[in-house]
Formats: structure tokens, sequence, C-alpha cells
């Protein structure tokens, strides 16, 4: 798979920044991991060079947390297309490793085709991610990528289909399978300790609104016609791109651009993702995905938003589960929900019910949370540092807590369940096929076009 673009550099161009770059700073003295490594694993005793794209608040917090592990982990360069990102992350590089050790690019191609980078990190707007993700398996990047992987259903099958080919280690980063709240419930769950699972309440923050907003100057240190990339273009205003950062213009610190679906499918699939992998991993269907989906939800009108704010769509497994997912709200006032619990996953057998969220672990009867996984009972994939875990498998380590396959699914139920509320009617799903059945409109549904020449 090749990927193309609007900035695509000439060759001579190209290698002569490269040359100009490399001489204007000091690139760490760090050999590659990889190139002493065996079959695509990096040799445990050698740090894993990494490149982090996209420095928002997501995106400077993970780059953060992979600094912390400095014994194993060391960041060579940093990209953004708004210039006072970069600067900020190579700042923040620059005080742990030194002066002048971080490189910056504002195009991720450049940053990727560095043959002394292990692994790159993609924290960049959704919308980007399928595409970023595709690049780094092209160029053997082992890959740290943000949740969902945005954009399609399509996008995503090319995102695993890359993956798969290049032998690369990918880790979604949907964390809370790194969380033991998490893996607790769902080991309680799966060795039966609430009887037979019956149901499944999914509940996450709604989407927010911002009104339409008047066109605006570019400002120089942002690259919009970059920062768009793939989405169709669009007039500029500083709420439609403006990084998470803190409170601004009323509208919290929460970036507007989430809840516009041209990047984002919303909170249905941006935060959903995470509580709907745990519900996955609690049903034991981590490889598979509902048969049947059906819900509605409310959209804004007239706003420069048009995520949906309210939903609720029901899925049905083949083993009769029911999942419901929610925005929080609606989750609140179900009537399965129990003692006023409303964000979280909360798993429903025969005999009771286990509640997680990222802060606590509740149940009934109350003992179910203190009790012990017995050594011959199912123990689920353990890892307490979902970072850490995934330098751990570059160098050959562990597996990823969170791989390719797990990740495409529920990415996947995200997808499946946008279209639902989009077409406002029943849908079957042929997981083995990936399609819907006997259903034109909602399979045209499953992929969009890239704004050329971006394409897959």
């Amino acid at each position: 798979m090749k990927i193309s673009g609007t900035n695509r550099i000439p060759r001579r161009s190209f290698l002569k920044h490269l040359t100009l770059a490399a001489g204007a700073i000091s690139l760490p003295q760090v050999i590659p991991s990889s190139v002493l490594g065996k079959d695509g694993a990096t040799a445990p005793s050698n740090k894993v060079t990494l490149g982090c794209i996209g420095i928002g608040i997501q995106g400077t917090g993970n780059l953060r947390t992979f600094q912390g592990n400095t014994e194993c982990v060391q960041i060579v360069a940093v990209c953004d297309v708004h210039e006072a990102q970069r600067a900020k992350g190579k700042k923040i590089v620059d005080e742990t490793y030194g002066n002048n050790s971080c490189a910056e690019y504002k195009d991720f191609r450049e940053l990727m085709a560095r043959k002394d980078i292990d692994a790159v990190q993609i924290t960049a707007p959704d919308h980007w991610h399928p595409l970023m993700a595709i690049e780094a398996a092209r160029q053997k990047k082992h890959m740290y990528c943000e949740k969902p992987m945005g954009w399609s259903f399509r996008a995503a099958q090319a995102v695993r289909k890359a993956v798969k080919d290049n032998n690369v280690v990918f880790q979604f980063g949907t964390q809370q399978r790194s969380g033991i709240y998490f893996r607790k419930a769902c080991e309680l769950v799966r060795n039966g300790r609430i009887g037979k699972l019956q149901t499944i309440l999914v509940g996450v923050p709604g989407s927010w609104t911002c009104p339409i907003q008047p066109t605006e100057p570019v400002p120089k240190e942002l690259d919009y016609e970059m920062w768009l990339g793939p989405a169709p273009m669009a007039p500029y205003c500083y709420q439609r791109c403006r990084p998470w950062t803190k409170n601004e213009g009323g509208f919290g610190g929460y970036s507007i651009w989430y809840c516009i679906l041209d990047y984002c499918m919303g909170m249905i699939g941006n935060w959903g993702v995470h509580h709907l992998d745990i519900a996955q991993w609690g049903n034991g269907s981590d490889l598979s995905c509902p048969v049947t989906i059906e819900g509605k939800g409310e959209f804004p009108r007239e706003m420069l938003t048009n995520a949906a704010t309210k939903w609720q769509v029901e899925n049905t497994y083949a083993n009769g589960v029911k999942l419901i997912h929610m925005d929080d709200g609606t989750s609140r006032k179900h009537p399965m929900q129990q003692e006023g619990h409303g964000h979280g996953v909360m798993f429903i057998g025969e005999k009771g019910w286990v509640h997680a969220d990222r802060s606590k672990l509740d149940s009934n009867p109350k003992s179910l949370i203190r009790e012990t996984i017995g050594e011959k009972e199912i123990h689920l994939f353990k890892s307490n540092n979902h970072h850490l875990n995934f330098i751990e498998a570059v160098q050959g380590k562990t597996q990823p807590a969170a791989p390719i396959d797990i990740a495409f699914q529920s990415d996947t139920i995200c997808n499946l369940q946008q279209i639902a509320i989009l077409t406002g009617r029943k849908l079957q799903w042929d997981p083995a096929g990936e399609k819907f059945v006997n259903d034109d409109e909602a399979n045209k549904l499953l992929d969009r076009p890239m704004r050329a020449p971006w394409k897959i």
C-alpha cells in the first residue's frame, strides 16, 4: 500500500532537507535497537528510539509518559503542523536529553523516513490515524497509535493489512487494557462470578457543541492544508482545529474537532472505543463483533459541530449477550442501571453485576470485588503500564496489550454503531464477511472518500 498527498516532497529536496537537518542538529548517540534486532524484534538491551507525531495535550501526555522510561526509550523527534506545538514538544524532550537532542518536523513522512527511528507515537487528529499508521508500517516502524483508527471501517481494514504485511508491533491507545479495575472486572465475568452474562451497559461522555464560527485568516504558525489532509476543504476558524490545551472561547479545554464528523466520529467512537473495548474483553468477543445493531442518536443542526450529542445503541452478539451503548446522561436513566452508575462499563449476569470505570470497581454482591481469581481459572493478559508494555513488545519481551486484531474489532463496533444511528434502522452484520447483510446503503457507509490527492 502507498499513500500520497498534497505535500509530497521531491526526492532531491527531501534528501537535501535531511542532510541539512542532520548537520543542523546533534542527533542522539543511540544506535536504533532495530539495527541490533533479529526477525523484526529489537534487542532487549538497547533503547528504542521514538518519534512523536501530534503534540496536543494527549500527545504531550503520551510523550511525557514515554520519556519517563529513559532506561529503555529515547525520543529523538517530534512532529506537529502547529509550530508552537512542536516547539513545545522539542523543549520537553531537550530538557531531558540535552539541547538539540530532538529534531522538529512539520511533515510526518520526513520523521518516518529516518532510519534511526524504531517506533512512532501517533497522536494526531483522528482523521489522520489511518494514513499515518499505514505509512509507519510501510517504513517498518512499530507504532503506538491513538484511538480510534478513524475515518472509516475500510481505512481500518487497510491499517490492519499494513501492520500484518510489514510485521510491526501495533499498540492501540485503549490504555484501559492495562488498568487493574477493568482487568479484574473482566476476569470476574469471564470466570462466571456473576453467573451467565446477559447484558452490558456502557456509558461515555456525549459530544459537545460549538456554534458556527466566522472565517478567519490562517495563522502563519499553522500548516492548515496539512492539518486538513484527507478531510474536505473547509474555511479556517480558530475553533475548528484548536489543539486541546486550555479553556478558551467558552468551550472548555476540549478541541472542537472531536465533534466534527469530517475529523472524528464524536464521542460515540473517540470515547466509546475505550469502554466498548472493555465490553468486548469481558464478553470474550475480542476477535468478533455483534451480529445486530440498532439505535438512535441526536445530532446538532446549524452548528460547527455535527456529531451525536446523545445516543442509545443496542448490539446483540451471537451468544445472545446484549451490549447497550449510551451517552452518560442516557445511561444514568436506563432502567437496568444499578446504584447510580452511568459512566463506565456494567456487566449484568444472572447472579449479580460488576461495574468498572477508571477510578473504581463496584459489584453486587459487594464481596465479589474482594475475590481472588484461582490459579486454574481464566487469567487475562496483564499489563500495568500501557506505554511500557508497548516498548517491551518492540523489544521482543512480551506481546502488546491492545494488538491490531483486538484493536480492529473494538474500532469496528464504533463504526457499526455510527452507521446504525445514521440510517436509523436495525442492521445485520456478518463478522466473517465483514459487511452488512443485504444492505447496500449501509455497506456504502463503511467507506468514505479522501480529499485528493490523499489516498490509501
